[in-house]
């Protein structure tokens, strides 16, 4: 109430001189935020963490398929479920206050049973042992020592998205066949076999050198242990990106730190498989053109059909636009294409799927675009010929569940197959693979998130809207039918206290015909009688759709779900919006196409028109004060929303941006701009066209990015520079990636961009934060 009273207080002052001269202006102006109101909107996820009760988050089974595990939201924060598949009956997962203990001794952070740093986990082991990821980084607990840390693999340290750094000595552990016969390892960069109960050693290669090597992390040996598979492999280019910390924690003269981290155009490692027959100690290279110029493969690629006598892997052909299944008959060395995926622009690499189907490695399961949608295929792996399609329809398959090779059938996720709804809303669906008997197991209007028991009778289904709190049902893998309750989630606590839910608008887009979905957030004390400046929230990677579907008002911002939000920044007086423009993932092919070689479009066609129809209804709307933010590829198309549609966007903050596409990770950007780097990457570069800015601008970088390099902001800066253009920089000692959105001093990033939008889009002053009181300065929810 005293915000609303302020703000209204606000309003009669701007309208007196109206009414004293007997007018009445027809559109109010807020007054701009104070002090008290910024901290209010820092503090707004601690206000509201621990208003909602029993929220599920999407659960996963134990592996033995009697339980179900999940989080969900209690009195203060969180809580950690197992239940009882055959009795539904509940009961705490673990020791939440001991596991926070442990996990605080071994980070050195402040831990709660409350407020564990993990949304999933599962249970597995003998002693039980609990499973997490913190930071994508994966982590275990001993439930019976309280030993915590991370998972120690004793493979080579990787570098940015789990690049191998081959220049590091490999773990060399002795491989046992499958019969515990043999074990295989290198020595002197050559594959060695001996007997495992010890005796001479076989050596099985001699053209292995110190350039050219057999990987001791790449053995996989054959089911029936006849034979093994080794990849003999040339290493790249080591490209390091050097990074300064300039200010230690621990104080102390600066640091230097180093990364393998190659980047597009960069020569690539070079890897050939190699197939050795232990009896003779006769070893095949595997020739195929298909294979040329491939990108390297990761450990878990190369693998076996079940009765031996096939060797298999995926691969993707740098430029991606091939990709395939290479199947190689054992007895011959010969290597075909089992499937091949071949596309105009690109191979979407991070959404391919392969299912070998049965023990004789004669049919394959296969997802391709070739029809405009993304579907399932049946493909006969001896021929490479598709045997039939299995989904079709203007419709995207999402996710595979499970395959049933003795049922022949498939359970999976697909959206956008039901007329008149969202068509990002994912359902779950089982399908004959000879395309009969689709059966939809999960009705509701709502996005879905399933996970099938191991025994592939059951789905745990949760599913949300953005005005819906998740619910979580245990239902029938056959039909659907439900079969329990887990959690009904209750918002009631958040809903009075304000919390409107965003309100989801579509608009067509740049061809008159595509529905562009997003979201508008409202300030909480909104008053259809003012104009509001707008701001949107945008992340525009081709990899995927960032616009919310799922109940979880915390974390509406591209930087997760431990971030302010869009809402913090609405109740500063802006309505602030998130949309999936064209060049984004999980619609048709030819919406997806648009970010080929365009990574500066970044959806801005359809994004405007979006903004002038949301304008057209809403009066309210003032698409003459428009700003926008974003981190990573959000923080490029930020900074390119001033540089090409200077027009409509006046102000952008950018936080931790990938500029220049030629100085961020190889995968991502060969993956959207192709290969060799042409013009492409030029056409899309902020350094480049540094000098076309207009509008105000606020880059924030973290001078510890490991993510995007940062000399990719201090290029813009240069470039901003010597172009004479004025610009604000923040460099955050220390800071990570995900610096003012997830990580680093709470508050302060997030309220220099807050100011940044009071300044530019409110002509508002900040408050002077130097002269405040200590009291008043720090956000109150910081311990």
């Amino acid at each position: 109430m005293p915000v609303i009273k302020r703000r209204i207080g606000a309003i009669l002052v701007s309208l007196l001189p109206g009414i004293v001269a007997g007018a009445m202006p027809s559109r109010g102006v807020a007054a701009p935020p104070v002090a008290a109101d910024y901290q209010r909107s820092l503090a707004l996820r601690g206000d509201w963490s621990h208003l909602t009760r029993d929220v599920p988050f999407p659960a996963r089974w134990s592996d033995d398929g009697k339980t179900l595990y999940y989080r969900k939201t209690v009195q203060e924060g969180f809580a950690f479920v197992a239940m009882d598949r055959a009795t539904l009956r509940k009961a705490p997962a673990f020791d939440a206050k001991r596991i926070a203990a442990a996990l605080g001794r071994a980070t050195g952070e402040r831990v709660t049973g409350r407020d564990l740093p993990f949304d999933s986990f599962t249970i597995r082991g003998n002693p039980r042992h609990l499973e997490f990821m913190i930071h994508d980084e994966d982590w275990s607990c001993g439930l019976q020592d309280d030993a915590c840390g991370p998972v120690q693999t004793g493979l080579r340290p990787r570098g940015f998205d789990a690049v191998r750094d081959l220049r590091v000595p490999a773990r060399n552990t002795p491989v046992p066949s499958p019969d515990g016969t043999w074990e295989a390892f290198v020595r002197a960069d050559n594959v060695v076999v001996r007997a495992k109960a010890g005796g001479a050693e076989t050596r099985l290669s001699l053209d292995g050198t110190a350039s050219d090597f057999y990987d001791p992390e790449s053995i996989v040996w054959s089911p029936d242990s006849r034979h093994l598979a080794v990849l003999r492999v040339r290493p790249g280019f080591a490209r390091y990106v050097t990074r300064v910390e300039a200010a230690p924690r621990d104080g102390g003269q600066p640091r230097i730190h180093t990364q393998l981290y190659p980047k597009p155009g960069d020569i690539i490692d070079s890897e050939q498989p190699v197939l050795f027959d232990v009896a003779s100690g006769r070893g095949r290279d595997i020739r195929t053109d298909d294979f040329a110029d491939a990108y390297p493969l990761r450990n878990g690629d190369v693998g076996w059909s079940r009765d031996g006598k096939f060797l298999m892997f995926p691969f993707v052909q740098r430029g991606y636009q091939r990709a395939g299944f290479i199947s190689v008959e054992v007895e011959t060395g010969r290597a075909h294409l089992a499937a091949d995926e071949r596309a105009r622009t690109f191979v979407d690499a991070g959404r391919l799927y392969e299912h070998v189907v049965g023990n004789e490695g004669r049919e394959l399961i296969w997802v391709s675009e070739r029809d405009g949608w993304r579907h399932l295929y049946l493909f006969d792996m001896t021929t490479g010929h598709i045997e039939r399609q299995i989904t079709k329809g203007p419709w995207v398959v999402r996710e595979v569940l499970r395959v049933d090779d003795r049922k022949r059938e498939i359970w999976f996720g697909a959206s956008g197959m039901t007329p008149g709804e969202d068509p990002y809303f994912v359902h779950y669906y089982r399908i004959g693979f000879d395309g009969s008997h689709l059966t939809a197991l999960t009705p509701e209007t709502a996005n879905h998130h399933a996970a099938i028991s191991p025994d592939g009778a059951l789905l745990a289904d949760t599913y949300s809207r953005v005005d819906l709190a998740s619910r979580s049902m245990l239902r029938s893998a056959e039909d659907g039918h439900v079969v329990g309750s887990v959690e009904t989630g209750d918002d009631t606590g958040l809903r009075a206290t304000g919390f409107r839910p965003p309100e989801v608008f579509h608009a067509k887009g740049r061809d008159g015909t595509t529905d562009i979905w997003g979201l508008v957030v409202r300030p909480r004390d909104y008053d259809p009688a003012r104009k509001y400046p707008v701001v949107e929230n945008i992340y525009a990677g081709p990899h995927d759709s960032f616009v919310p579907k799922d109940f979880w008002p915390f974390g509406y911002h591209s930087g997760g779900d431990k971030v302010i939000g869009m809402q913090a920044l609405a109740d500063l007086g802006f309505i602030v919006v998130q949309i999936d423009g064209m060049g984004t993932a999980n619609r048709s092919r030819a919406f997806h196409d648009v970010a080929w070689k365009n990574l500066a479009d970044s959806g801005f066609p359809d994004r405007i028109l979006w903004h002038r129809a949301m304008a057209a209804r809403d009066p309210s709307y003032d698409i003459t004060r428009v700003g926008i933010y974003g981190g990573s590829a959000g923080g490029q198309s930020a900074l390119n929303a001033l540089l090409f549609h200077p027009e409509f966007y006046k102000a952008a903050v950018a936080f931790a941006g990938c500029y220049d596409n030629r100085m961020d990770k190889i995968d991502w950007n060969e993956q959207w701009l192709g290969w060799p780097v042409d013009e492409s990457y030029v056409r899309a570069s902020g350094v480049e066209n540094a000098g076309r800015l207009q509008g105000r601008l606020l880059m924030i970088v973290g001078e510890q990015d490991a993510n995007v390099d940062p000399s990719s902001t201090f290029q813009v800066a240069s470039a901003l520079i010597r172009a004479n253009k004025n610009f604000e920089l923040l460099v955050v000692p220390g800071g990570g990636h995900a610096t003012g959105r997830s990580e680093g001093p709470i508050g302060y990033a997030e309220r220099r961009e807050f100011g940044f939008f009071v300044r530019t889009l409110q002509d508002g002053r900040e408050p002077d934060w130097n002269r405040l009181s200590e009291t008043d300065r720090t956000n109150r929810h910081e311990e």
